[in-house]
């Protein structure tokens, strides 16, 4: 039987499939196990460049299994507290750290449903490819909850405090372009050529300089929290290691020679 989570790594190209598809890719309690799982196995792997996260089917994530999510109501509120919080400690968080930690970009391909922690999940990817028909909700004060997966990190960092507030306390839906509007998603194309963009984009990446794009990442994740004359020595020091590179010597010289680079030589 297959997982909920599936991962295939091929000519350079990590795919997460988000595989509940009957369930609009719900995450379910396996789900959290499986997809943490997953990013454990991807982390320290050199043998991609991308990775592109999406869901089976026709949907990303529809938000939390609620009916997976019931069968803890019997329970005291003290019983709750304590499970959802050790549920949340033991997959989600984790899995949510080492989907940053990863040096490679991180895709995520999105068409319908995308709520809840497919919201949070997607906030935390590098960059988001959209099809028009994708909806958008933080769906969890609809239910009473908070959020998770990053969602108030993520949230005010990309469309503001503000508008995150309105995003979180009211839980209305919206659609692709208010997504792109809100700098929540890079780009929308219509859905029958979703997965043509994200070759595209894929392809893009594979041909860039890897390392640099993992100096990007580290510098772009340190600068939320850190005073300018730290980030400042954090930008000298990644441009000295990209510059002490092969990728660098290559882009300068093909620069100079008219010519298109190619990255990855050794």
């Amino acid at each position: 039987m297959a997982g909920t989570v599936l991962v295939d790594v091929r000519e350079g190209v990590a795919t997460l499939v988000l595989n509940r598809p009957d369930a609009l890719n719900a995450l379910s309690e396996e789900m959290m196990e499986d997809l943490h799982a997953a990013a454990r196995g991807l982390t320290g792997r050199q043998d991609f460049g991308v990775l592109v996260i999406k869901g089976a089917g026709a949907h990303f994530m529809a938000g939390g299994d609620l009916k997976d999510f019931a069968r803890q109501l019997h329970l005291s509120p003290a019983a709750r507290l304590a499970g959802f919080r050790a549920m949340i400690e033991r997959d989600i968080n984790p899995t949510v750290q080492l989907l940053q930690g990863l040096p490679q970009p991180v895709l995520a391909s999105v068409q319908g449903a995308c709520a809840g922690f497919g919201l949070s999940l997607m906030a935390g990817c590098d960059l988001v490819l959209a099809a028009e028909d994708a909806i958008f909700t933080t769906a969890y004060a609809a239910i009473g909850l908070s959020g998770d997966g990053g969602a108030s990190y993520f949230l005010p960092r990309i469309v503001g405090r503000r508008k995150a507030a309105e995003l979180l306390l009211l839980a209305d839906r919206f659609d692709a372009a208010e997504a792109q509007r809100l700098g929540l998603v890079n780009r929308v194309v219509p859905a029958a050529e979703l997965d043509a963009e994200v070759s595209r984009m894929v392809s893009r990446l594979l041909a860039g300089p890897r390392h640099t794009y993992g100096e990007i990442k580290r510098l772009l994740a340190e600068s939320h929290d850190a005073p300018i004359e730290t980030q400042l020595q954090g930008e000298a020091e990644a441009f000295a290691r990209c510059a002490a590179g092969a990728d660098f010597a290559e882009g300068v010289s093909a620069f100079l020679d008219k010519r298109k680079a190619v990255f990855g030589k050794r």
